[in-house]
């Protein structure tokens, strides 16, 4: 079974000659002001979850990504880098700073309102400005530019994330540099031909991911979609059986990598004495009691089907109101781009499902829902998970989400239930979850029954089976697939 060790042997005895840079858009860590003082806090959302330990493990490399703050800036040093994490730091974070009109136009504009609702069949219609493609090719010029200079004349693999960096293989290639070896991993959905049509840009897009010599996808079916879309807009030639695109004299290998959780660390955490502290801390704020506990944990994103999850509950009590009283569902959704009118409109959609449902089903003091929108440290995050009887996760449509396998890695205790929707890329794995169409609320109100009539034994051996995948697909043996097939494009050059 792969763990940290395994790929730490790896890197070490593979890998010994190459740095590892690692960019995004999103950063590891952030530096606030809290209280007076300046800390450094881990950022939310399944990238970090996932490339993090990957990261520690590997003892070496840069993380590239863009800072966001006053404070991000004067915690670097002159090489605009700062180690983290702070209690071990393990790697390097190099910041890359913005301007507001390149946020504006990369990242709230080609990235969020062209490319993200491009790739999620959520039926937001996806906007394309050539200004925001303009400035978006801009930035990712600037983070090719910081490779660059972070490597030097050193041999590199550079292992770019998601759909905010497709061009940056692009311009390294023009500026001759042959000694990176370079892979690109998109952590959401792809969309099918008849969809990718519609942007503007979509051969310069297909061009970006074919300067890469690897492109990893979650699942086969966003690659076959991707392979799809290849055919019908390029001149290229598609080799099936090494699942390979030749365009332009160059190769590009096309894999299918689901991602995952560090299965050991978070399932230590969450039954340590520092996780029970934490439980029961949690278990006193929301004044529990002998009530149950749902938890949903969601960036709050029109993807992530958090009104169809309320429509859900409301539907459960209003079916089955012997319940009320007797449990609480306690959503956390971080803000997120509510610059962006579709994301404010979904906010105050949230807000007004939430103060609805809780004046209709209320009793005295007890109100079912309780939203918490400000920041939640991952520890209680993962201290939520534990004590909750069940965990919803209600996407629209998602690359893989991680959520899901965190809160399973979380149940060493065997207990808990897992409400999966089929729409995302963890319904294919985690079998053994309740698996939902979030669409159909009145089927999700009789999944929420099940969580809380199911036997112990039934629980036990769901959570046992989910578990048993997790442990065996980790984020290690995730990162050692990616890594091991980069390495070959070394033997073949050697």
């Amino acid at each position: 079974m792969w763990n940290k060790l395994t790929l730490q042997n790896i890197i070490r005895e593979k890998m010994g000659d190459y740095s590892l840079i690692v960019a995004s858009n999103r950063q590891p860590f952030s530096h606030i002001m809290k209280a007076g003082k300046m800390v450094c806090q881990r950022e939310p959302g399944g990238l970090v979850t996932a490339l993090h330990p990957v990261m520690q493990a590997a003892q070496q490399g840069t993380w590239i990504a863009a800072g966001t703050s006053e404070y991000d800036r004067k915690s670097v040093d002159a090489q605009h880098k700062v180690m983290i994490p702070p209690e071990n730091p393990s790697y390097a974070l190099r910041r890359i700073f913005l301007s507001k009109e390149e946020r504006d136009g990369y990242y709230y504009g080609y990235c969020n309102e062209g490319l993200w609702p491009l790739s999620h069949v959520a039926y937001t219609r996806p906007t394309f400005l050539s200004s925001d493609w303009q400035t978006y090719e801009k930035v990712n010029r600037k983070f090719a530019d910081a490779i660059l200079e972070e490597i030097g004349n050193r041999k590199a693999f550079v292992w770019i994330q998601d759909f905010h960096l497709v061009l940056v293989a692009k311009y390294l290639r023009e500026a001759g540099a042959s000694n990176i070896i370079t892979s690109i991993f998109w952590h959401i959905p792809w969309p099918n031909p008849e969809i990718f049509r519609i942007c503007p840009q979509k051969k310069e897009i297909l061009e970006g991911f074919l300067a890469y010599d690897l492109v990893g996808f979650q699942i086969r079916h966003h690659f076959d979609n991707f392979l799809a879309c290849v055919d019908q807009e390029l001149e290229s030639r598609i080799d099936r059986e090494k699942t390979s695109v030749i365009y332009q004299s160059r190769e590009t290998l096309i894999r299918s990598f689901p991602i995952s959780v560090d299965f050991e660390a978070i399932s230590n955490q969450a039954s340590s004495t520092d996780g029970k502290i934490r439980a029961d801390r949690i278990k006193d704020e929301l004044e529990l009691g002998d009530k149950k506990l749902l938890v949903g944990v969601d960036r709050i994103d029109y993807t992530k089907g958090i009104p169809e999850k309320l429509r859900a509950l409301d539907h459960f009590l209003g079916k089955y109101p012997v319940y009320k009283e007797k449990f609480i569902f306690f959503q956390l959704g971080q803000i997120s781009r509510l610059r962006i009118p579709r994301y404010k409109q979904l906010n105050d959609e949230i807000n007004a499902l939430v103060e609805e449902i809780n004046w209709k089903h209320s009793q005295g003091s007890w109100a079912p829902i309780v939203f918490k929108r400000s920041y939640m440290p991952y520890q209680d995050i993962l201290a939520l998970y534990r004590i909750a009887d069940g965990c919803l996760v209600s996407s629209l449509h998602d690359g893989m989400n991680l959520v899901a396998k965190e809160f399973v890695a979380a149940r060493s205790d065997l207990d808990g239930t897992l409400i999966l929707s089929q729409f995302t890329g963890t319904a294919r794995e985690l079998t053994n979850a309740l698996l939902v169409n979030p669409y159909d609320p009145d089927a999700f109100a009789d999944l929420i029954l099940q969580v809380f009539e199911m036997s112990q034994e039934e629980k036990a051996k769901r959570m046992q089976k989910m578990r048993e995948v997790v442990a065996q697909q980790n984020i290690y043996r995730w990162a050692g697939k990616v890594l091991s097939q980069l390495l070959k494009f070394e033997f073949q050059e050697a």
